[in-house]
């Protein structure tokens, strides 16, 4: 039997405003990849839209395979239906079971950055580290952990949700903070996500710029630098709050904000006077090997290799 003619493993990231597809054979060699925009506000359009690009990876690599689908929010294992989402015309249906029925075949769900941390640990930036929380920094900001290979959830699918959680430390003018889709003030998100970034430096200077261009521009320009050192500050917060809690070994961002580079450098210093030890260890933080390809990378890898549904 050929690698084209084993089953396979494919992968689905739905995203905001994209839905991004892979195929790996036995060997994690890639058959197939595509991409489409996401049909947005429209439940069964997106159930459409997955159907069709599991379709076309099929008939790219010219066999069935095992499914795996990375989603913002995640499936409720209490009641079936998707929480948490931002992409909110999913939440409090029962996505799950719809898209299985629409495919005639099991399927499996996983949040969107659990996905990413997973596919980093296993041949990414984190290949090797026994603990890693993985984090993204785009329009909104999520996270992840994966231990010993693999992910850490609980009873409610709610393991990672680092950016429904308030800032830690926080300043006397960042309390109570900016509101966030999900309901509540002061949440991770609105504050140190790229949209968040960029609604800190408007408040801040009246400029409205992205987040690239904020970057871009920061070595030149005071209000910019100010931007960014604040928002390193309270990602520092954020980060070390996670060191105190489970100490991964490696954090390994990602999103559009991974793409900052004085992170790299700035970071682990920044996170040391929060960190509950006598001396601590400085962070191993890391930008993502495979960017924002890894989301669907571990989709795919919710299922094992020779694992079939």
């Amino acid at each position: 039997m050929t690698d084209t003619e084993t089953p396979l493993r494919l992968g689905i990231d739905l995203g905001g405003t994209k839905i991004a597809g892979i195929a790996f054979d036995r060997s994690d060699r890639i058959l197939a990849e595509t991409r489409r925009d996401s049909p947005r506000n429209d439940y069964d359009a997106t159930i459409a839209a997955i159907v069709d690009t599991i379709g076309e990876l099929e008939s790219l690599a010219g066999a069935r395979g095992s499914i795996g689908i990375g989603m913002p929010g995640s499936v409720s294992p209490v009641t079936g239906y998707v929480q948490n989402s931002n992409s909110v015309w999913l939440n409090g249906k029962p996505f799950a079971e719809d898209t299985q029925a629409a495919l005639g075949r099991p399927a499996r769900f996983c949040n969107d950055a659990n996905c990413f941390v997973l596919s980093e640990a296993t041949d990414g930036a984190a290949a090797g580290a026994r603990s890693v929380f993985g984090v993204i920094m785009g329009t909104g900001c999520g996270g992840g952990i994966v231990v010993n290979g693999q992910i850490v959830d609980g009873p409610n699918g709610t393991g990672g949700e680092w950016g429904h959680v308030p800032l830690p430390w926080a300043q006397p003018d960042e309390h109570p903070g900016p509101m966030c889709w999900c309901g509540r003030p002061g949440c991770l998100e609105p504050w140190i996500s790229g949209t968040g970034l960029e609604r800190d430096h408007e408040a801040a200077t009246g400029e409205v710029l992205s987040a690239r261009d904020i970057a871009a521009r920061a070595a030149d320009d005071p209000g910019c630098q100010a931007t960014l050192d604040r928002h390193q500050s309270r990602l520092a917060r954020a980060l070390a709050m996670i060191v105190n809690m489970i100490d991964p070994e490696v954090i390994v961002l990602g999103g559009g904000l991974s793409q900052l580079s004085h992170l790299y450098t700035g970071l682990p210093d920044a996170m040391m006077p929060f960190i509950f030890a006598d001396a601590p260890v400085r962070a191993d933080i890391r930008p993502p090997r495979f960017g924002d390809a890894s989301g669907v990378r571990g989709a795919a890898r919710l299922w094992s290799i020779g694992e079939h549904p």
